[in-house]
């Protein structure tokens, strides 16, 4: 059973000229962006090709500055060349528009500026930040060791000013202590309201769409909650391996890479009960309140309720594929978790009688994101072939898409039969768009100083809180690290994770 959605209140448009623009386009006016890390991979393949999207769709124009720092010995025609090539890589469709793609090149400057050196480059850079009543934002894409010693250097070379802002990747940290030292030393010289913790994920259509799905919909939100609900599953899994980031990843691993953040942001989304209010301050402590409300992991609790694996050679798509010391290339075995599974439980009325389980892997059988409500069974069938309990299927990547699986009747059947058909939608179909990279919307939201999207110095100290007694385990071998073939759905003892409460993961549900 599919459904087409008719979507009502959509954007409007108006002619101008030959030219269609959205009524609903949420212009930014001037402003000063300036990326340290520029010439590295995640500018390359995200905020330069999020910029030109973004500069396509009209939503910023060419009294924007945005400015490129890195340690690389380059000048700006140089630079331009590169991101020429990185953008017709990244963001093909949108530079095939040659006109546009040049113009946003032209608003690229490059300094070669090693930041942890005195020197005369600082001088280049407070030279082009002359504009004191525009918003200035300072994005590091460095290491995180680099970020404290960056804004000290911001402070000391007097580049901040009240319209200045700080944008910090992800990992902000590698335990609690380290979180806590990064925040520490970043807050010396920006306040709190202006660091804004970026986690790709939160820019995610079908992130945000939970709260629409949930606080929009009554019906569904008196169902949210252990009385109905049987389980959730959030998965994030890839077919890809470590590729470039191979020794990155061997230091951080799946727990860190992945769950510390970007799990526990949507579980936060899925459980926290409702904002007062869609402001900032609001929404994040609702999520903050999921954080600490999570079962605390005990070594005992670690043992029973975490797997952890790592993949070996095997196939995917036909193709045969090496294992993960085979990716990193090492003559050492490495003790690297590439696939983490989790069971948990959030102490709240709403949710106490309802695992969670989290899952995220490297090689694994399907890419794809996505979140499964399962929903309790009937007490008392009357149907003698009742069909598996309904479930809601939030699916975020690759293709935004909602589906809910319910019982219906068998047409084709002789007597009364029941069985389960699906109801679709495709956002992408449903509004005849397609969705923005999360990086186009969060750049913007932190040049227009919107923080709602970005993660508060409290949820980032009370994630690495229920994560560090993980690694605390691990570091004790108190799990062991079990083996999964690439192109499996991880280690065979993942689904006795689930068998234990009566539930499957949802690929076996469809089998």
């Amino acid at each position: 059973m599919h459904v087409n959605a008719h979507i009502d209140g959509g954007p409007a448009y108006h002619p101008c000229g030959n030219v269609f623009f959205m009524a609903l386009v949420n212009h930014t006016g001037p402003f000063d962006f300036v990326i340290f890390g520029a010439t590295g991979d995640l500018s390359r393949r995200k905020l330069l090709p999020a910029f030109l999207r973004r500069f396509h769709a009209q939503e910023f124009s060419d009294d924007a500055q945005i400015i490129c720092v890195a340690r690389t010995e380059l000048n700006t025609e140089q630079f331009r060349e590169q991101t020429e090539a990185a953008l017709r890589e990244f963001a093909p469709e949108t530079a095939q528009d040659e006109q546009t793609l040049q113009h946003f090149l032209g608003l690229l400057t490059y300094i070669t500026l090693d930041a942890l050196q005195p020197g005369g480059e600082w001088r280049a850079l407070k030279s082009l930040l002359t504009a004191e009543d525009r918003p200035r934002v300072f994005y590091l894409a460095t290491a995180p060791s680099l970020y404290s010693p960056l804004c000290e250097a911001l402070a000391r070379h007097h580049l901040i000013n009240q319209h200045s802002r700080v944008v910090l990747e992800k990992p902000i940290g590698i335990n609690l202590e380290t979180a806590r030292a990064i925040n520490q030393g970043v807050g010396q010289f920006f306040p709190e309201e202006s660091i804004y913790r970026i986690d790709h994920y939160l820019g995610k259509e079908g992130v945000q769409n939970i709260l629409a799905l949930r606080f929009a919909n009554p019906v569904l939100e008196k169902l949210w909650s252990s009385e109905a609900i049987a389980h959730v599953q959030i998965t994030a899994a890839e077919t890809v391996g470590v590729g470039s980031r191979g020794s990155y990843y061997d230091e951080s691993g799946a727990l860190r890479d992945m769950v510390q953040n970007h799990l526990l942001q949507v579980l936060c989304m899925v459980a926290m009960d409702a904002p007062a209010s869609l402001r900032s301050d609001d929404l994040r402590n609702e999520k903050l309140k999921v954080l600490n409300a999570l079962r605390p992991m005990t070594p005992d609790m670690v043992r029973r309720n975490v797997i952890r694996g790592q993949y070996v050679a095997g196939e995917i798509k036909r193709q045969d594929v090496p294992g993960y010391n085979e990716d990193l290339g090492k003559n050492r075995a490495s003790n690297t978790e590439t696939f983490v599974a989790i069971r948990t439980k959030i102490r709240t009325a709403r949710w106490g009688h309802t695992p969670f389980y989290l899952r995220t892997g490297k090689r694994l059988a399907t890419k794809t994101t996505e979140i499964v409500i399962q929903f309790r069974p009937q007490v008392w069938p009357i149907f003698t072939n009742m069909p598996s309990p309904g479930r809601l299927v939030i699916r975020i990547a690759p293709r935004e898409e909602l589906s809910f699986v319910m019982a219906v009747r068998d047409p084709g059947a002789g007597g009364f039969r029941v069985r389960n058909a699906k109801l679709g939608m495709s956002y992408e179909n449903a509004f005849s768009v397609t969705y923005q990279d999360s990086y186009e919307r969060l750049l913007l939201d932190a040049v227009r100083g919107d923080p709602a999207l970005f993660i508060r110095r409290d949820e980032i100290e009370a994630s690495w809180q229920w994560i560090e007694p993980i690694l605390n385990s691990w570091r004790h071998a108190m799990t062991p690290l079990e083996p999964y073939p690439a192109g499996s759905w991880g280690p065979a003892s993942t689904r006795a994770l689930l068998a234990r409460d009566g539930a499957l993961w949802h690929e076996d549900m469809l089998t």
